[in-house]
């Protein structure tokens, strides 16, 4: 891999949601408590990280150490952050069909090896990834802060 590779890989997955993060809580501290009826939290962030940062990715190391990184930021945001009322968790999804992935998972030969390597035996819709984003954002997850939610079809597990 080039290093050109590397900080382009470290930029955009890591820098911007550094930056994103800082922004974020920025705004909403100036936003106030939340609505009546809500939850107690003054607002959920909820960080996208990968199975590939959980268990590395041969040839893609670039991807899985910004990916792991990202579970490690979740932790240390939370224990910072919740205090100060923001839930901060993670989603790590495993293969969604998506733009980015059709090229892999259309192959003939790689398609069917990634689906046997997912336990349930297909890969994610991106809906299946945004509906536990959506719920760490509710008053149900209101306990919820610091985690990482699989959400690969136990993908994970079967690595």
């Amino acid at each position: 891999m080039t290093e050109d590779q590397w900080r382009r890989t470290v930029a955009v997955n890591l820098d911007s949601v550094f930056g994103l993060v800082q922004a974020s809580v920025t705004q909403m501290e100036l936003q106030g408590p939340s609505p009546v009826g809500a939850d107690d939290a003054k607002g959920h962030i909820v960080l996208i990280s990968s199975t590939a940062g959980q268990r590395g990715e041969a040839l893609h190391a670039d991807y899985a150490v910004t990916k792991g990184a990202l579970i490690s930021l979740t932790k240390s945001l939370s224990s910072e952050l919740a205090p100060r009322g923001f839930r901060v968790n993670c989603v790590a999804p495993g293969w969604v069909a998506t733009e980015m992935s059709a090229a892999a998972l259309d192959d003939p030969k790689l398609g069917p090896r990634i689906e046997a390597g997912i336990p349930v035996g297909r890969v994610a819709t991106a809906r299946e990834i945004a509906g536990p984003v959506l719920f760490l954002c509710t008053p149900l997850a209101g306990f919820i802060s610091g985690e990482v939610l699989n959400v690969n079809g136990g993908a994970v597990l079967a690595g």
